[in-house]
């Protein structure tokens, strides 16, 4: 069996995986960071042998019918001019690839090095790791700290950041109006995430009312929590510590549920290659600009509800002290009602992003970022929105950033040390008050 030669083209031909189809992906750029185009890899495996070339892009695809290992032998003498393999040693990748799912292979160009192995990719990949998106080092195979490496990484832990803080400012508020901290709130951007793949891959709508509606509907869970489960608890005088517990299995629930419905590989929303935008030493893709820019415009306008509106200010007179608002006239179950519903739209919205933004979702998404949200909330501060998007700011910089110095698997270790140093000085965050601790 022979599989489908792609010829070179302005972008390489997209492989859209689905029940019947794998992908084997990649983007091969000069050292300088620019595509390289016209480049020639075979692909030799289970399926049978295939042939591609890099488009004006620097992206190739090839698309293949049997599961299994497949090897990409790329032509060295194809490179464009002047340019070589980081490991000339490297010619050959190995990759596991499944149906449904998309497998990305790295070559790294530039001057030799010794004794630095090349990337290689994930065993059975789905989609590009975090650390593949276009921009990241991953791809460029870049070694050391340099300048252009440090600005790439506090760029994508900005974006990051954002795209966490909308998950973590809801949590922050649960926590303010009611004093719960909710284990099932990771589900709530893992239950936006496989609305928006629903609604892109299995109906065939439009992403971006895709996402409005997954956001919609995600709010929708969060009031149906409040009115099912959270108030009746409130007005049985059910324990804070009980609640949690409740959290903790419906967390539990809820994750088994999208693994039962969705299986355990990974999913894309959107199937297409993201396409990358050089803004001086930094390269992002226009999914990871737009995700960054629709979570800024959504914060603002969070801020803007609590500063300026008459609910605003009653959720914040809850959160500060709920006997005292009650005593003013303020409905506090209706207050915590909109806090719930709130909460879990931003999550939904925060899974929408943070799927596209990472070019994959999966059944435990939320559960893998949970950590990280409680994190960035009491790093900022227990029950403060501004202290939940200043921690995960910071969350977001310093995981990327220790990508610098330490194996990127063990980024957001990183990333919950400083939350420890951090609050062995200010023991109640950065915003956080010390009236709040004790």
């Amino acid at each position: 069996m022979v599989l489908q030669a792609w010829p070179a083209a302005a972008s390489a031909q997209p492989c859209v995986p689905d029940a019947s189809t794998g992908c084997v992906v990649g983007t091969i750029k000069t050292a300088d960071g620019q595509p390289a185009a016209g480049v020639a890899l075979s692909v030799d495996g289970a399926g049978g042998a295939s042939a591609a070339t890099t488009g004006d892009d620097g992206t190739w695809a090839v698309p293949v019918t049997v599961a299994g290992e497949y090897t990409v032998t790329i032509d060295p003498a194809t490179l464009p001019e002047g340019e070589q393999l980081r490991d000339p040693t490297a010619t050959s990748r190995t990759v596991k690839v499944l149906l449904n799912s998309q497998s990305r292979v790295l070559f790294a160009l530039g001057a030799p090095t010794t004794g630095t192995p090349t990337e290689q990719p994930e065993p059975g990949a789905t989609s590009a790791p975090p650390a593949d998106k276009p921009g990241s080092d991953a791809s460029s195979g870049a070694g050391g700290i340099s300048g252009k490496r440090v600005a790439q990484q506090l760029a994508n832990g900005l974006v990051f950041g954002l795209l966490l803080a909308l998950a973590s400012v809801g949590l922050s508020l649960i926590y303010g109006t009611t004093g719960l901290s909710s284990f099932a709130h990771g589900e709530q951007v893992t239950l936006g995430a496989i609305l928006a793949y629903f609604f892109v891959q299995v109906v065939g709508m439009d992403l971006w009312l895709a996402a409005v509606l997954a956001t919609l509907l995600g709010a929708a869970s969060g009031w149906l929590q409040d009115a099912g489960i959270w108030r009746p608890l409130r007005r049985r005088r059910v324990g804070l510590t009980q609640q949690m517990i409740v959290t903790i299995g419906l967390s539990m629930v809820l994750q088994y549920l999208f693994q039962f419905l969705l299986g355990g590989g990974r999913l894309r929303i959107d199937t297409s290659n993201p396409k990358p935008v050089s803004l001086g030493p930094v390269t992002l893709t226009v999914q990871s600009l737009l995700s960054a820019g629709i979570a800024a415009v959504v914060l603002a306008g969070a801020a803007a509800f609590l500063l300026y509106t008459r609910t605003g200010r009653a959720t914040r007179a809850v959160s500060d002290n709920p006997a005292l608002a009650a005593a003013s006239g303020i409905g506090v179950e209706r207050v915590i009602r909109i806090v719930w519903t709130g909460a879990a739209g931003l999550a939904a919205l925060g899974g929408v992003l943070v799927g596209l933004y990472f070019q994959s979702t999966a059944w435990n998404m939320g559960g893998t970022v949970l950590l990280l949200m409680f994190a960035a909330v009491t790093l900022g501060g227990l029950g403060t929105a501004w202290g939940a998007l200043a921690g995960s700011l910071v969350i977001g910089v310093v995981a990327e950033m220790s990508s610098l110095v330490i194996p990127s698997d063990m980024k957001y270790a990183g990333a919950l040390l400083i939350l420890i140093l951090v609050l062995l000085v200010r023991p109640q965050g950065i915003l956080g008050r010390r009236d709040r601790i004790g």
